[in-house]
């Protein structure tokens, strides 16, 4: 068994002196790293904002158009009138209807819960495509 080991062992001597030690090139890691920021820059999308510039302008057109029609075509009456008109109008509408409580906790929870979603989704979308 000895012998054997020896035989071995001398075996393995022989071939590690026939072979030599391999060495990378002298820009091996300059070459490494432009591959790695290449696949990077690929994998990277970019920024598309949830709501359009275009829909941000129509938003603002009717915006300006609902406040304009209210200043001048709706002046002509005192605006405590105008308030109380509407809020008649309104309880008028509503009186036939009943909202069990747990409806009315719907509708207040439900509206706090997507402002945190929005806000959490935020954050991670800015986490994942950060720059």
């Amino acid at each position: 068994m000895k012998e054997e080991d020896k035989n071995l062992e001398n075996l393995i001597e022989k071939m590690m002196a026939e072979n030599t030690l391999q060495s990378p090139s002298a820009d091996f890691t300059s070459n490494l790293m432009s591959h790695i920021l290449v696949s990077e820059k690929a994998k990277i999308k970019p920024y598309k904002p949830l709501i359009s510039i275009s829909t941000w302008i129509f938003i603002g057109i009717a915006l300006v158009l609902l406040i304009s029609y209210n200043v001048f075509f709706a002046g002509t009456q005192n605006n405590l009138e105008i308030g109380k008109s509407y809020t008649d109008k309104i309880s008028a509408i509503l009186s036939g209807i009943h909202i069990s409580k747990t409806l009315l906790y719907a509708l207040l929870v439900v509206p706090f819960m997507i402002l945190v979603q929005i806000g959490v989704l935020k954050n991670y979308f800015d986490k994942k495509y950060q720059l």
